[in-house]
């Protein structure tokens, strides 16, 4: 395949998978730091840079063997690892220096030497692929492809603002391809930059993944309930919340973070939400004081992000066993006492960004069985797979606490 390649395009790639390998940058943050350097770059030049720099950092570890450069430190090793990938494409490398003796036949000919050595074909650590076997057994192999793809741009439209229609006419007119794909999600089919149009500047829409969509509706929220999203982060769930409750109740966002709290103020005004109010989590009396005040209850808890390592795949090279262990505890205390929250007859939704069923279905089963879960019910609860639904990886459960 024919693709003309830029060296300064290149360049900015070996750039950014530099600070994401050798100094930790997080690829997301890192790829929009090297776009912003020049802002002579069209939009095809962009998408270019961060789509190679994402399918380096996705298949990290199989380019490593591929192009046997087995811990990369140089300017040049990055290269070759770009070089390899690009062939891996189909895309005709130029006869430049620092892709030295690579050729599609050698390439070709090294991967294949990789046959039945998952982990590395998957670009996975050996742990984490035992890890996944272990708790998925036979549904693992499928899921682990499937995180390795590139993930969908899906969009949710706001409903204090416009119709799923609607939104699809108007983002037609800013050279945006979409199509519904249920409630209020809209799957991306043709994009530019999302964050410039008129639509998303007057709160039409957000982006957020489809599984993650499906986590305020299961909380069956109704207009003039008190709702608590006690990890709210930045809110995008929040302004869901919001919009099914058409602005009418109380919303309450609580984070220990007080940062992400005042970007949600930023985005609840442009969405026009006006029945929130946030909260930062400064000491276990904030939670306290709210015991018995909640008609429902969201608890998006931190997790290992397993089910989401298609948007973060540097994620993989940055869990270990040791945080897994951590945050599942933190998972636990956070059950534990934030249901207290929660008013007799209502009820809370549990769930993470993960797919392992130690910090999904294990948990709500530990909660269930302890004092604390005591009075409470399972109603229902699902994990969304990227092979089955298509979307992010993610589990929501709906539990209720005494008699409706």
């Amino acid at each position: 395949m024919t693709t003309r390649l830029y060296p300064a395009h290149l360049e900015a790639i070996a750039q950014a998978l530099q600070a994401i390998f050798l100094e930790g940058a997080y690829a997301d943050r890192e790829i929009s730091k090297v776009l912003k350097a020049d802002k002579r770059r069209g939009s095809k030049d962009r998408a270019f840079i961060a789509e190679q720099t994402y399918g380096v950092v996705r298949h990290y570890r199989m380019l490593r063997h591929v192009s046997e450069v087995d811990q990369p430190k140089t300017r040049e090793d990055f290269w070759r690892l770009i070089g390899t990938w690009l062939i891996m494409q189909g895309i005709d490398l130029p006869n430049w220096k620092e892709f030295g003796d690579l050729s599609a036949e050698v390439v070709q000919k090294r991967k294949l030497a990789l046959e039945g050595q998952r982990p590395v074909l998957e670009s996975i650590p050996d742990w984490l692929d035992e890890l996944g076997q272990q708790q998925l057994g036979d549904v693992w192999p499928a899921t682990l492809s499937a995180l390795n793809e590139q993930a969908p741009v899906v969009l949710r439209a706001n409903r204090l603002k416009t119709e799923p229609e609607t939104l699809i006419k108007l983002l037609r007119e800013e050279q945006i391809g979409t199509e519904h794909i249920g409630a209020d999600g809209l799957l991306v089919t043709e994009r530019r930059n999302l964050f410039v149009t008129k639509a998303f500047k007057n709160g039409l829409f957000e982006v957020q993944d489809f599984s993650s969509q499906q986590a305020a509706p299961a909380l069956e929220v109704e207009p003039g309930y008190t709702v608590i999203d006690a990890c709210a982060g930045a809110g995008g769930k929040s302004l869901h919340l919001a919009a099914l409750m058409e602005n009418r109740g109380k919303l309450l966002s609580l984070d220990i973070h007080g940062w992400k709290l005042n970007e949600l103020k930023k985005r609840a005004r442009r969405n026009g939400v006006n029945n929130l109010e946030t909260r930062a989590i400064t000491s276990t009396k904030v939670i306290k004081r709210l015991t018995g005040r909640a008609d429902r209850l969201l608890l998006d808890v931190p997790c290992s992000g397993l089910g989401v390592l298609r948007r973060n795949p540097d994620a993989k090279w940055k869990l270990s066993p040791e945080f897994i262990d951590r945050v599942i505890t933190e998972q636990a205390d956070i059950l534990a006492r934030y249901s207290r929250m929660v008013k007799d007859g209502g009820k809370m939704v549990y769930a993470t960004c993960s797919i392992l069923p130690r910090e999904n279905d294990d948990q709500v089963t530990k909660f269930l069985a302890s004092e604390a879960g005591t009075g409470w019910a399972l109603v229902r609860k699902h994990t969304y797979l990227p092979q089955v639904e298509g979307y992010d990886g993610f589990f929501v459960s709906q539990l209720q606490k005494g008699k409706s």
